[in-house]
Parts: structure tokens; C-alpha cells; sequence
């Protein structure tokens, strides 16, 4: 992923590396007393790495969930197009014929490998497998020539079609047509051609690849090949014309000719001529590609986004552990700052130690990263064939470039490097004197003059941006440069009020803002970047930490009576929270590791939540009374399957059919997120059919909803789209609004008209495609007027809405059509049943983000653990004397773990509040949960167990430390202090 970040990644890396060495030669000092406390701390080193591990591990796996997706939606191009760039639909008939010899001057263009004319029709098979009688509804039967067919393309390519033809009564079929019937070569099937039964021998059976996976824009097509003149003889036969379709390879391989597919498009049209107004000109391969990117891009910055907290609870590690190193050597700093060490050397060596650790942790992370990205494309498998439509889902599988491994290699090595600068010069700032003499450091209260005047300049200016941003309701600048203000408002704040007055005062304030935020500018999440999240998470996290560390006293008033007891139990407790509110810094630094991961997690949780109490309602939102939604050849059925559900051998338990007009277009966006055409599925509803859709805007003229159908069957100009209307990824949004336009062109002709949107559907799950006819087209409705207007002929009644008589059960009506109907093609899809199935797979993959994310939580439980391995070794005169005085072994053992306890619980409970009341806020103000109106439910068993087992895991990480600081030997602890 993000193959133009690699470059600047790597030369900033090699600068850092180059820089490092510089240090490290010109420096032998610096260096020796880096790698000397590098080799005496093998254990925290050990740790410390793991936690470096972590964090590169993270990126790595985001950006390689990235490179899956990628891959797997490219390997469309080769399942279902192969040498296929092009793709010309023309209409039955003579105009057909006409188009293919108009196309054929294209054999001698140097841009175009190949041209090959098929004819095609939606069809339907049957087998008898093992006894038992199999039908597939959806079936689309080719008529190509074979020879041609094998020589298709690139030269030194292959076409996916090899072979002899197939001789009369015989037929081809690719694997998944093979599959679903469960076939082999030498058996029988039916092939229903215009309607009519015709049975062959399949000859052989191919790999779905190329031409032999080849469709009119499905992600799985099941596909019969058969001899030249066959579809032709069953056509006339039937008093039907196959549909007539020539595809264009261009110059170069599957995806190397898509540079070339503008050109020959273009010459497509020129050779068309006055035939271009009947024609369709697809570009298939293109628009795979496209969506490819734009798929593999959008989920792996969902998984960085979600990564993202991990990588700053890694950070915060490596701040911790370096602090806490250098309070350790406090004294050792002085002296060597007394002997006459600069300043600058000393940051050198702690740097050089730092990076150290960063570069042995590198391959240790890309090798778990790997590992991770892999175990995420397994699980997401599972999870997308849970989205599919008649077996249409992307099929994932694993694959990862140098790119990303190198990407994420870079940021982690990066941002440990960033991370180790930034800590190494703010403990190198000390007095020397107080160093030596291991004296508590106290702040002054009045910041220097420089940082003044250049943080105050700050403040200002951050308050002059973030004016225009609220009021535009900017995504990141909203959230972030009002937190800024108040942030670089600090050292002017100092001069007039005591510490504690502006560290609560401003905590509060940026944490009141971050969830205030979406209530006052609710249009803040209407993007589909993920980098306003993070700002959010952060934000919230770092103020609350802030705000609680702070007046950690007042917190712990309701425990004073405990803290004060003079007892066993009473001393421990009291030791358990001495070092944490001594150690401000560290505790906080914990705090925030802890708060992050919980609060993503609870945040994740609560979403999930949500989906499972609002589907009840989006099912009666996207039905509306209809539980069965029909797809079906028109070429075949017309009229006469509508008038036999209504009166045929199924109409006891058919209460209502309503017929759909369809018809394939292009629209822009009305939300202006690109500017490329998108396609969509136009659908005309009879005037007065449907009125209990429901919308969630509509014009502000018409006072209810029946209103806006009524408006539709009366005016042509209006619309109504639903709120995934070319989504990019990423959350959904308000991005369009009743009274906005959009452009809708028929693709045949080339007619265009502008459409205004009436309403915005609360759900139009009812008008989608149900066949896995396309993974990217969305429903633009109309009345049937306005569609017959715009495409004319091309417009045919192919789908239907149906509502069971009370007592019928959905599913098994819906088999029975299938089977009744088989000539017609027809999928017979329960609407509720298919809603639920995709929010199923919807929280399953929450869950998967929660997996994820737990990595972070090793992160955060990791650097408990490293504190408190540091804490023993920081406190062991300390324990001597506890012990010398007479202090029990288990009495420190229980103030280790109860300090571990404590700060564990602080954490978990201060990321669960924020966590519920951000997904609550969200909610409540965001266009995301448009929709969803089942209440917002707070899952208190998911997070209590979360808690609980993070909990447990704190436990477990303190349980070797505290062992340790208990075995500790008065005597030798007293006298020795290393």
C-alpha cells in the first residue's frame, strides 16, 4: 500500500539511520554507555523490544489487510475478464450483427490484441446429481467461436477458452456453473434457452479464468459455452435474437493494457459510427482495477486507523520506559554532566540506546505483522462470503508487496526514533547538583520567556484557524486546533494561576470539546477519512488521563478510611498508590495505554451493540411489508410470470406483486466525491404501488412519505437514492441532501437528464440488484414515466416485489418459485433473511477489528509489566529498608500487585466511560447510525468480560515483578544498590 510514500519514507530513514552511525562512530563514549546498559539489562531489554515489536507488527499487519483486498479484487480482472479490456453490448437482432462488422477494422489497430464476437443470453440449468434433481437459476449461455476464441489476446497469453468446439448436443461449462450443479464431464444437463429445455453432454468442464469466467459485469458468473449456430437455432426457435456482445483485448497483458483503454475506447466509438447511439462501450477491466485500489486502500486505512491507537500506546511505551530510565540514572547523569559531558552526548547516547532497541525489534516485527495480516485474510474470508449475493463475494486471499513491508518497516522504525529523540531531550534538561544528590525535581512556576511569547503566538493563531474550521464543520481541524489553543495557552495561563487550576482547567476543556463536538457540529463525520477518529480517540484519552492524574487525591477520598487503616492490608494499600501519584508522568503514561486500547475496544463493542438491537427495525424499514424480492430473465418471463404469481398454483400465499422496470445507467455523484460516473441500477415503481418505503429526509414540501412516491409518479425530474449512494469506503455519511442533483445517463444512447433527489431512503436494501449482477452499482428510483422517458426500449420489467400471505414462510416460498420458474431464470431472494445474514457478517467483522485491535492491549499490558520490572529494580533500597523495619515479604508482594491493580482499573474504567458515552454521542448526532432506531443498548456483559480479562492480564504481567521485589534480600539491598 501507498507506494508514493515509500520513497519519502525510506530517505527519511536513511538520514535518521545515517545520522545514528554518525553519532555512534564520532562518539565512542556515547555509544559504549548506550550498548553497556543495553547488555546489562537483558530482561527490561527483552521487554522493551517486545513492545517495539508490537508496534511495528500493527502497521505492518494494516497495511498487508491492504494488500489483500487489493489483490483479491484484482484477481476479478483475471477470474472474469483476463485478456478482456473492453466490452461492446448491442442490442438483438441486426443492429448486433451491424456492430460486429463495424468492429472487426479493429483487428488491424496497433493498440488492440484481439477482437472476438460472442452472443450471449441469460439462461437456467438443471442436472440430476446422484438422483437428486439440481437447478441454477443464474446461468448466462455463450456462442463464440472456439478457435478464435483460443487465440484471443496477447500472443503470449492465454485466453482462459481451449480446446476443440464442442460438437452438436454437447456443451462447455466453466467450474463454478459445474460446481452448483455438481457435475463432471460426460453428464447431462438442461439448459433453459429463451424458455425452452434443451439438454446437452458437457464435454468438458474449464477453469474459471479469463474468457471461461467471463460475464456482463457479475463477480461470479456461471457460464455455458456452446458451439457457433446453437444459441442462434434455439433463439429462432423460440422467436427470441441472443443478445450480441464483442470483446476488445488491448495491447499488452491483463493489466498492463488498462493503460490503453481511453485510446481504445475512443476508437471504438470512431469505428461505430452512427451505431454508437445503440451501443453500450464497457470498460470492464478498468473499473475492476479501480475499484481494487480504491477497496484495498479503504480497508487497510480502516485497520491503520484502528492500528493507529496501538502505534501511540506504543509510543508511549518507549516515553515510559525511557523516563523511568532516566530517573534511574539520575545520578550517573549528573556525574557524567559534572566530569564536563555535554548535554548533547548525553541525549546522543540515550538516542543510540533507543534506537537499538527499535532496530532489534524490526524483524521480529515484520515476521509477526506478516503473520498477523495473514490470520486477519483468513478470518475476513469467512466474513465476506457472509456479504455475498448468489456467491458473488470478493474471494480474499492472502498477499502482501515489498511496498508495504518496507512502508511499515519505515513508520515504525520512525516513529520509535521520534518517540526516543523527543523523551532523550526532555530527561537530559536537569540540575546536576540535585542529579548527584538524587533531589525530587519541582517545576517552576513561571515558564521562560521564549516559550512564553512563541506559545502564546501559537495559541492565537491555532484560535484564528479554528474559527473557520468549526463553522465549515472540518473533520480533524474541528476536533484538533481548539485543543491546540488551549494546549499552547498553557505557559500563559502559568503566570496568572496556580499549576493545578490550569492543568484541570484545560484537561477539562479539551476533553468537554472532543465530546461536545459532534452534538454542536454533527457534520464532522460526514467524510471518509479515518484520521478524524484517531483525533477523537486521542484527544479524549490523552485530556482524560490528564485530567485524572491530576487529582488523583480527590478520586481517592472514597478509599481513605482504607489508606488510613493500620493494618497489613491498610500499609499495602497505601504503598500501592504512593509511587503512582508520585510518579505523575509514568502513571499518566500507563493511563493513556490502558484508556486508548479500552476505549476502541468498548467503542467497538457498543457499535456492534447497535447493529444487533436496530436490525429488527431496518428490516421493517427496507421491507415495508415486501418479503421477497424477484430477479428474472425479461426476455422470457414479461408479464406472464407476474400474472401467474397473482393467479397461478403459488397466489394463496402471494398477498401483493409489485413489478419493477429496470434499466442499466450511469449517474454522477451528487455528493461530488469523484467526479468518474458511477453505475447504477435505474428502477421504475408503478404509480401508487409503493408508498410505506420510508425516507429519513425528504423535500421539505412534501409532508410525509407517501408523498414523495406520489411526487415521483407525477414528476420525472425527481429521484430518490439511498445514503450508501456511491460510498468510497470507510463510514457513511451525509454527504447529499433532498433538492440536490444528479446527472443520469443511459449508456445505449447517451442521453443524459438531471435528476433531483426527492428523498434519501432509510433503506434501500429491497432495490438493489439480487443477483450479484454488480458489487458496485447502486439503486437511483424513479417513476416508471421518468424511466421510460429516459431509456426507452432499454427499460423491461426484470424484478419484482412480493408479499406473503400471512402464514407463509418466505424462504420456502422462495425455493418453490425458484423451482417453478426455473425457465424464466427467476431468484427468489427473502428480504429480511438476507438483511440479517449481512449484519451477522457485519458484527463478525467488529469483531474481527476488535481482534486487532487486542494487540494493542498486549501493548498496554506490556508496559504495565515494564514499569513495574522497573519499579523493583528503581525501588530496591527502598524494600531493603520496608524489610529491615520488619515489613512482611507478602505485605510488598500485595503492594506491587495492588499498585498494578490500581492503575489497571483506572484505565479499564476511564476507557469504558469514554468508550460508551463517545458511542452514545456518536449515535446520537451522526449520519452513520441513520436508521438505526433500536435504542442504544449498553452491552454490560461484553465489557464487563473485556474488563475482566484485561484485568486478570494486568495481574498476570505484575504476578513476576511482584515475586521479585517480595524475594528481595534486606542485607544486600540495603548495601548494594544495583
Amino acid at each position: 500500500m501507498y507506494p508514493n510514500l515509500l520513497a519519502p519514507l525510506l530517505i527519511t530513514l536513511a538520514l535518521a539511520l545515517a545520522a545514528l552511525m554518525l553519532v555512534a562512530v564520532r562518539q565512542p563514549v556515547a555509544r559504549r554507555l548506550a550498548f553497556r546498559q543495553l547488555a546489562r539489562r537483558r530482561t527490561e531489554a527483552a521487554l522493551v523490544i517486545g513492545g517495539s515489536v508490537l508496534g511495528t507488527a500493527i502497521i505492518i499487519g494494516a497495511l498487508v489487510v491492504g494488500d489483500t483486498l487489493n489483490f483479491s479484487v484484482r484477481q476479478e480482472a483475471y477470474r472474469t475478464l483476463g485478456p478482456v479490456d473492453e466490452r461492446v453490448v448491442a442490442p438483438p437482432g441486426p443492429a448486433g450483427r451491424a456492430v460486429a462488422e463495424r468492429l472487426a477494422v479493429l483487428e488491424d489497430d496497433p493498440d488492440v490484441d484481439g477482437v472476438l464476437d460472442a452472443q450471449a443470453t441469460q439462461s437456467s440449468a438443471v442436472s440430476r446429481a446422484g438422483g437428486q434433481t439440481v437447478a441454477e437459476p443464474r446461468v448466462l449461455a455463450w456462442q463464440m467461436d472456439f478457435e478464435k476464441a483460443s487465440g484471443f489476446g496477447a500472443a503470449d497469453g492465454e485466453s482462459g477458452i481451449d480446446g476443440p468446439t464442442p460438437e452438436p448436443g454437447e456443451v462447455v461449462i466453466n467450474t463454478p456453473l459445474a460446481r452448483s450443479l455438481r457435475v463432471g464431464a460426460g453428464e447431462p444437463i438442461t439448459l433453459y434457452l429463451f424458455g425452452t429445455p434443451h439438454t446437452y453432454r458437457v464435454d468438458r468442464v474449464v477453469p474459471e479464468r479469463g474468457l471461461a469466467g467471463v460475464g456482463l459485469g457479475g463477480r461470479l458468473n456461471r457460464d455455458a459455452f456452446l458451439a457457433p449456430g446453437t444459441l442462434d437455432a434455439a433463439a429462432r426457435a423460440a422467436g427470441a435474437e441472443p443478445r450480441s456482445v464483442t470483446f476488445v483485448s488491448n495491447r499488452g497483458g491483463v493489466e498492463s493494457g488498462d493503460a490503453l483503454t481511453p485510446q481504445v475506447t475512443s476508437d471504438i466509438r470512431r469505428a461505430l459510427g452512427p451505431l454508437a447511439a445503440q451501443t453500450a462501450v464497457e470498460t470492464p477491466k478498468h473499473t475492476v482495477l479501480r475499484d481494487a485500489k480504491q477497496a484495498g486502500d479503504s480497508l487497510g486505512a480502516l485497520f491503520l486507523m484502528i492500528g493507529s491507537f496501538s502505534i501511540i500506546a506504543g509510543a508511549l511505551l518507549l516515553v515510559n520506559i525511557f523516563v523511568m530510565l532516566g530517573e534511574e540514572r539520575k545520578s550517573q547523569m549528573g556525574m557524567v554532566r559534572a566530569i564536563g559531558m555535554k548535554r548533547s552526548r548525553l541525549v546522543a547516547s540515550f538516542t543510540v540506546e533507543g534506537a537499538a532497541y527499535a532496530l532489534l525489534s524490526a524483524l521480529p516485527g515484520v515476521v509477526i505483522g506478516l503473520g498477523v495480516g495473514w490470520g486477519v485474510a483468513v478470518v475476513a474470508a469467512e466474513i465476506f462470503s457472509g456479504w455475498s449475493v448468489g456467491g458473488s463475494s470478493i474471494r480474499i486471499a492472502f498477499a502482501v508487496t515489498p511496498t508495504s513491508v518496507l512502508n511499515g518497516l519505515a513508520m515504525g522504525l520512525l516513529i520509535a526514533f521520534a518517540a526516543i529523540l523527543a523523551t532523550s531531550v526532555r530527561i537530559s534538561r536537569f540540575n546536576i547538583i540535585a542529579a548527584i544528590r538524587e533531589l525530587p525535581t519541582t517545576p517552576g512556576r513561571e515558564p521562560r520567556r521564549r516559550l512564553l511569547v512563541a506559545s502564546s503566538a501559537l495559541a492565537v493563531l491555532s484560535a484564528l484557524v479554528a474559527v473557520p474550521a468549526v463553522a465549515r464543520s472540518q473533520p480533524d481541524t474541528t476536533y484538533l486546533m481548539p485543543a491546540l489553543a488551549l494546549a499552547f495557552a498553557v505557559p500563559a495561563l502559568l503566570r496568572f494561576l496556580p499549576r493545578h487550576t490550569v492543568t484541570t482547567s484545560v484537561a477539562g476543556a479539551v476533553l468537554a470539546w472532543t465530546l461536545l463536538a459532534p452534538v454542536l457540529r454533527p457534520r464532522i463525520f460526514d467524510t471518509p477519512s479515518m484520521s478524524v477518529y484517531v483525533i477523537q480517540g486521542a484527544l479524549a484519552a490523552f485530556s482524560a488521563v490528564v485530567l485524572v492524574s491530576d487529582n488523583q487525591k480527590v478520586l481517592l477520598r472514597p478509599v481513605r478510611r482504607l489508606l488510613e487503616r493500620p493494618s497489613e492490608a491498610g500499609l499495602a494499600t497505601r504503598l500501592a498508590v504512593a509511587y503512582p501519584l508520585a510518579k505523575r508522568f509514568r502513571t499518566g503514561a500507563t493511563l493513556v495505554m490502558y484508556t486508548l486500547i479500552v476505549f476502541v475496544l468498548v467503542l467497538l463493542t457498543e457499535i456492534s451493540g447497535i447493529l444487533r438491537a436496530g436490525v429488527d427495525g431496518v428490516v421493517a424499514d427496507a421491507t415495508a411489508g415486501y418479503t421477497l424480492r424477484l430477479d428474472y430473465n425479461p426476455q422470457v418471463a414479461s408479464e406472464q410470470l407476474i400474472t401467474e404469481l397473482r393467479s397461478g398454483p403459488t397466489a394463496a400465499a402471494v398477498s401483493a406483486v409489485t413489478p419493477l422496470l429496470n434499466a442499466a445507467g450511469r449517474a454522477t455523484d451528487p455528493g461530488h466525491r469523484s467526479s468518474q460516473p458511477l453505475d447504477v441500477a435505474a428502477v421504475g415503481v408503478p404509480d401508487g404501488a409503493i408508498s410505506g418505503i420510508t425516507f429519513r429526509e425528504r423535500l421539505s414540501d412534501l409532508p410525509d412519505d407517501p408523498a414523495v412516491w406520489r411526487a415521483l409518479a407525477t414528476d420525472p425530474r425527481y429521484v430518490v437514492i439511498d445514503g450508501f449512494f456511491g460510498s468510497t469506503g470507510g463510514p457513511a455519511g451525509d454527504y447529499y441532501d433532498p433538492g440536490d442533483t444528479l446527472t443520469v445517463t443511459d449508456p445505449q444512447t447517451g442521453r443524459s437528464e438531471q435528476k433531483v433527489i426527492a428523498g434519501v431512503l432509510s433503506n434501500g436494501m429491497v432495490f438493489y440488484p439480487g443477483t450479484g449482477a454488480s458489487s458496485t452499482t447502486y439503486p437511483v428510483v424513479m417513476g416508471e414515466q421518468g424511466l421510460r422517458e429516459l431509456f426507452g426500449d432499454q427499460a423491461q420489467n426484470a424484478s419484482a416485489l412480493v408479499s406473503t400471505s400471512p402464514g407463509t414462510s418466505p424462504d420456502t416460498l422462495a425455493t418453490r418459485l425458484q423451482g417453478e420458474q426455473l425457465s424464466s431464470s427467476l431468484v427468489a431472494t427473502p428480504i429480511a433473511s438476507e438483511i440479517r445474514h449481512q449484519f451477522d457478517s457485519s458484527t463478525a467483522f467488529f469483531h474481527l477489528m476488535q481482534g486487532f485491535l487486542a494487540l494493542g492491549l498486549g501493548v498496554g499490558i506490556t508496559g504495565l509489566g515494564v514499569v513495574m520490572v522497573r519499579a523493583v529494580r528503581e525501588r530496591r533500597r527502598t524494600i531493603g529498608i520496608l524489610r529491615a523495619l520488619g515489613f512482611r515479604a507478602r505485605t510488598v508482594q500485595r503492594s506491587f500487585l495492588w499498585e498494578s491493580a490500581f492503575v489497571a482499573v483506572e484505565g479499564i474504567v476511564l476507557g469504558s466511560l469514554l468508550g460508551v458515552l463517545t458511542t452514545w454521542l456518536m449515535y446520537a448526532n451522526s449520519a452513520a447510525f441513520t436508521g438505526l432506531e433500536g435504542g442504544f443498548p449498553v452491552e454490560w456483559a461484553s465489557i464487563v468480560g473485556l474488563a475482566t480479562a484485561t484485568f486478570a492480564a494486568s495481574l498476570l504481567a505484575t504476578t513476576g515483578p511482584a515475586h521479585r521485589a517480595a524475594a528481595i534480600r534486606p542485607a544486600r539491598a540495603v548495601r548494594v544498590a544495583d
